[in-house]
């Protein structure tokens, strides 16, 4: 019903609800109404009336939806002894709001200017900005698209803040491909400004449905000495991608991010891997690439990989065993009575460990050692528990093999832990590790018993193949460490290599120099598009006719390659940096770049090189990288989309800050206005649908 020439009337009484903070009362005649301030809608307000239509009429507001916060903190306090219980919280609406609103200025964009400040008292809801914080947050946590059309996930949204539009997971798609197009922006204008060069790690994923990706991610350190890195390529892979294809896959994403020609190094994790991918890859690249003649250093094969491999060689050496010891552990554990017999039977026999047995799981080769572990300590107390299954015991030979091959997959375990755990894992830090583990087959390879004596062979065999191809790399790198420059070279060399060790110090001696002189000299050449400091090319006359312009270039490079070689052999001629434990070989370089400016230009590209790829979450998983079922039904496009952009997010520098950026800002706003507000809510229906 219309009402003409209305007028605001005066209150007859102190209207106490909170709700007449969003409706004025006027009068015509005999009747009262009461007047939306957002929409101007009329609706009964009589005393007789009551106030519940007036609440669920603001709740479908639609001029509220842009209503302005600060409006909502003015409304009346109630009295001090009217309190309101949310969930066991006590809300006092007598109480002052200051004492609940402290954050008042909370930065919001990663690339929003620091002087702009967002204030909780001039904010209005904005839909599409809630979308794409919804997109950030299922993209950070790797939350299923699909998560928008659970039930308890719109009840949530609707109780928190009821003007959000909860969008279906076609649309939430859309706003996640936006986020990553715009991440991809700032990923791509990184690289091309990056004066550094660029190591690409190229892993293998799976997915439980059998599907196969490639994942690439670029490794470098920038020009403020961070190692740092970035997942450009998530491909999948079809049966058309056969492994002669995988060059030109790679070689596309390359092209694809422009990166191809700041290419320094390629880490794969797999030793198996076709070398003609390789070679297709370098004959596409420019040779003019600072790199060794024979490009030992474009080729690198992750360490991790190598040595995940030999692990499950010497499990699969011992299958037979494992199956017995874990037969048996499952046997002691089965009842609470047999548990007790065996312990008593560890005391009589002498057994003073404090570790219990423990059943391994298949697929965490880690599990599956501490499993043996412990066994090869209740060896005796196992050999004594007369009800155990004949078929379930093991002869002192196997025994033997198991506390032998034990033994190996604690080495391993060690070493892996060094390269996983490393939070600055530059790739110096890989040589001496590598090179214990060599010295190691060695020795287990002497063993007078044939079984691990052909165990210890094999796995020899496979690491040779490794040490041939990446042996160099780990040397130079080793060699950029001043703590141990030649000196740790011709330590293990001489180990490893005994009567020969000279010759192989040589070699690397030799290869570093090389690498040297291709970065002293070939770097400057002009469609690099960057030269190294100092090295640009000298100004000649503009006479066309001059013909010692040949000669002036000759002159900057074999004046550079003079200079190139004596920077080099003052640093190594230096003594070595003493070893502490918060040595930072990154700040180290950073600080002597004077010092030494072409020789710190290769120390940052090498020691950026990822030696090992392997995530500290899969570093002792025999399956390799698998991609989860939710991810893995996707489309490539999306999948890629999603998995690069939360790496994008993850890696920036503030990555803990990006979080409360995306979200703090929404969550705060909602809730207040849920708070204050709940008075008028709390009579409506509790279904949403």
């Amino acid at each position: 019903m219309e009402v003409a020439n209305e007028s605001a009337i005066k209150k007859p009484k102190r209207l106490t609800s909170v709700v007449w903070n969003h409706f004025e009362r006027v009068r015509k005649a005999d009747v009262c109404y009461a007047v939306c301030v957002h929409c101007n809608k009329k609706l009964s307000g009589s005393s007789n009336s009551g106030t519940t239509h007036l609440r669920n009429h603001l709740m479908r507001c639609l001029k509220r939806s842009n209503y302005d916060v600060s409006q909502l903190l003015a409304a009346k306090r109630r009295k001090k002894d009217n309190t309101l219980t949310i969930a066991n919280i006590s809300y006092d609406e007598g109480q002052r709001k200051e004492d609940y609103i402290k954050p008042t200025i909370v930065k919001y964009e990663q690339d929003q200017r620091k002087d702009e400040v967002f204030n909780l008292g001039s904010s209005r809801f904005d839909q599409e900005r809630s979308q794409l914080d919804l997109a950030r947050m299922i993209i950070l946590h790797g939350y299923p698209l699909a998560m928008v059309e659970h039930v308890g996930f719109k009840v949530f949204v609707k109780n928190l803040q009821p003007l959000f539009d909860v969008v279906p997971n076609s649309t939430l798609e859309l706003s996640c491909m936006e986020i990553y197009g715009k991440e991809k922006q700032k990923v791509y204008d990184m690289l091309s400004k990056l004066q550094g060069r660029i190591n690409l790690a190229v892993e293998m994923w799976s997915s439980p449905e059998n599907s196969n990706y490639l994942c690439l991610t670029a490794h470098y350190i920038d020009d403020d000495w961070k190692l740092q890195k970035r997942i450009v390529n998530f491909v999948t892979l079809d049966s058309s991608h056969t492994e002669d294809l995988l060059s030109e896959v790679i070689m596309k994403c390359l092209m694809d991010w422009d990166i191809e020609c700041k290419l320094f190094a390629m880490t794969f994790d797999d030793c198996s891997t076709n070398d003609d991918i390789v070679l297709r890859i370098k004959e596409q690249i420019s040779e003019n690439r600072p790199r060794l003649s024979n490009g030992q250093l474009l080729d690198v094969r992750s360490a991790a990989h190598v040595l995940n491999s030999l692990v499950q060689d010497a499990v699969e050496a011992l299958q037979v065993v494992i199956q017995k010891i874990r037969g048996s552990v499952r046997y002691v554990k089965s009842s609470q009575s047999i548990q007790g017999k065996f312990n008593e039977i560890a005391q009589q026999t002498g057994i003073i460990s404090q570790k219990s047995l423990v059943l391994d799981c298949p697929i965490r080769w880690n599990s599956t050692y501490a499993m043996l572990e412990t066994a090869v300590e209740y060896r005796n107390a196992f050999c004594h528990l007369p009800e155990l299954d004949p078929e379930l015991a093991l002869s002192d030979e196997e025994w033997e093999w198991a506390s032998s091959v034990t033994g190996y997959l604690k080495l391993f375990i060690e070493i892996i832990n060094v390269f996983s755990g490393n939070k600055c894992p530059t790739a110096n830090i890989y040589f001496p590790e590598i090179c214990h583990v060599h010295i190691q087959l060695i020795e287990w390879c002497k063993s007078p018993d044939n079984f691990l004596s052909s165990l210890a062979a094999k796995m020899k065999a496979k690491f040779d193949k490794y040490w041939s191809k990446c042996s160099l790399a780990l040397a130079v790198a080793a060699i950029l460490d001043p703590r141990f420059k030649m000196k740790l070279v011709e330590y293990y060399y001489s180990q490893i290599y005994g009567s020969t060790a000279l010759e192989r110090i040589k070699e690397v001696s030799d290869g570093i120099k090389e690498l040297f002189n291709a970065y002293s000299i070939c770097s400057t050449l002009i469609d690099e598009g960057t030269a190294l400091p100092g090295s640009s090319l000298p100004s000649s006359s503009n006479d066309g006719r001059d013909r010692l312009k040949g000669f002036d270039k000759f002159l900057h490079e074999t004046s550079q390659s003079q200079s190139a070689i004596s920077d080099l052999e003052k640093y190594l001629e230096e003594a070595v940096f003493p070893r502490n434990c918060d040595f930072n070989i990154l700040n180290w370089w950073r600080v002597h770049t004077p010092r030494y400016p072409i020789l710190s230009m290769m120390a940052r590209d090498v020691l950026g090189t990822p030696m090992s790829t392997v995530a500290q979450e899969s570093a002792f998983n025999a399956r390799g990288r698998v991609l989860d079922s939710c991810r893995s039904s996707l489309t490539a496009d999306t999948r890629q989309a999603l998995i690069c952009t939360r790496d994008w997010l993850w890696m920036q520098s503030d990555g803990a800050c990006i979080i409360f950026d995306l979200f703090a800002q929404s969550f705060l706003i909602h809730y207040i206005s849920l708070t204050i507000s709940y008075s008028y809510y709390c009579n409506r229906p509790q279904s949403i649908f």
